[in-house]
């Protein structure tokens, strides 16, 4: 008599489900890495003009920024997340790959839409299997090995496209980009659709989706603003404090500046990938709230002692607090959109809403730095993005309610 197949059996397939998602989000952050200063890298290679890059990356902000609720729509619509992440990861190497076999100007800027466009699915996407794979009460602790396994991808990304950058070429790391698509695709098989739980109720599931219903069901949801407002202002005092400080190390330590510049973005990717697992499981066990005042405090803390400190090392290890706050965030705000999203079953259009409030401030956080910076000094930017943190902070702590069911069901 042949022995039982007990890979068939449903806790085989979520253990196995449960390894996909994290080699999947590890080989994610690989994928996604060229994107950010090495496309600068090369493209200054390739004689490009600052502005025709800085045009090139704006437009690839407008995308994704406009793409975040349509992409939680498509996913809640269609509930096919492990396909449509799929076919979004082939898409990013493809762009990648487009943009390593030219380098002229419409080439780039289109290949640049096709990856915004396909990496605006990817997040909700992952979240989306997460959920599915693990259910409310556990999701905490996926999401924070979501988390851990793509700052660890990071790290390794940066390593290895930087030294191949330096040895080879900095086109080598957009070949390498796409072939990281790879494994980043067979994790994802392991995951098996079978698995997924749909949240839906069950006089719902063959319903046909409703955007008007959607929305107007969100609109309501006063818990759901509240932390859309609240991570806005987390964005609008964060996304501009790295950039002013790097100028600043760049200034005051020109010699040493790229290796306190790589160690300011290793620093939190290094306090993210130990500490993120262990967020998402206190945040199951004790609650939520208490968490996302402690990142609001870190931030306040970072944006303050920026404004007092002046020397460059000081700076580098300030960024153990964006470690802190980035981890905490990175975790949390899926969390509490699950959370606010249980009942009415639109969690992934509601994370799109505050993903576009997130891209919000991030983006108007670096022109109101640049500027305060530029009309007052970088002491009293610094300071500035300290009361708009503490703002966040108090929204959050009086109006956002502990978003952790009471009684969680495994």
């Amino acid at each position: 008599m042949a022995a039982p197949d007990l890979s068939r059996t449903p806790r085989a397939r979520r253990r196995r489900g449960a390894i996909g998602l994290d080699w999947f989000s590890f080989f994610l952050a690989d994928v996604q890495t060229c994107f950010g200063p090495f496309m600068a890298v090369y493209l200054t290679s390739e004689k490009w003009a600052n502005s025709d890059i800085g045009l090139m990356l704006t437009v690839g902000s407008i995308i994704g920024l406009a793409g975040q609720i349509p992409a939680g729509m498509l996913i809640d619509a269609t509930q096919r997340e492990r396909l449509i992440a799929a076919i979004a990861v082939a898409c990013v190497g493809l762009s990648a790959l487009f943009i390593a076999l030219s380098s002229r100007f419409l080439f780039v800027i289109l290949s640049q839409i096709l990856h915004v466009a396909a990496s605006v699915c990817i997040g909700p996407a992952l979240a989306a299997m997460s959920l599915g794979l693990v259910g409310h009460s556990h999701l905490g602790l996926r999401l924070g090995r979501n988390a851990q396994f793509a700052s660890a991808g990071s790290i390794f990304a940066i390593i290895v496209m930087g030294g191949s950058g330096y040895f080879l070429s900095s086109q080598a790391v957009f070949f390498m980009t796409t072939a990281m698509t790879i494994p980043a695709l067979l994790a994802l098989s392991l995951v098996s659709s079978r698995d997924q739980y749909h949240h839906r109720p069950i006089n719902q599931q063959n319903a046909p989706y409703s955007v008007v219903s959607a929305l107007r069901t969100l609109a309501t949801n006063r818990d759901l603003r509240v932390l859309a407002i609240g991570v806005f202002f987390f964005h609008l005092a964060n996304a501009g404090l790295m950039p002013l400080a790097a100028s600043i190390i760049t200034m005051r330590s020109e010699q040493d500046a790229t290796i306190l510049v790589a160690l300011c973005l290793i620093i939190p990717q290094l306090v993210v990938t130990a500490s993120s697992a262990r967020i998402g499981n206190r945040a199951d066990v004790s609650g939520r709230k208490p968490l996302l005042l402690c990142a609001f405090a870190a931030l306040f803390l970072r944006a303050l002692l920026l404004g007092f400190f002046r020397e460059p090392v000081a700076f580098v290890a300030l960024q153990i607090f964006d470690g802190i706050s980035a981890a905490i965030i990175g975790v949390l705000v899926s969390v509490c959109v699950a959370d606010l999203t249980e009942e009415s079953h639109n969690f992934n259009l509601a994370l799109g809403i505050v993903g576009a409030a997130m891209g919000l401030g991030a983006a108007a956080s670096t022109i109101i730095v640049g500027d305060l910076a530029d009309w007052a000094g970088a002491p009293v930017a610094f300071i500035s993005m300290s009361i708009i943190a503490f703002v966040g902070l108090i929204v959050v702590g009086i109006y956002l309610p502990e978003t952790k069911p009471e009684i969680a069901v495994d």
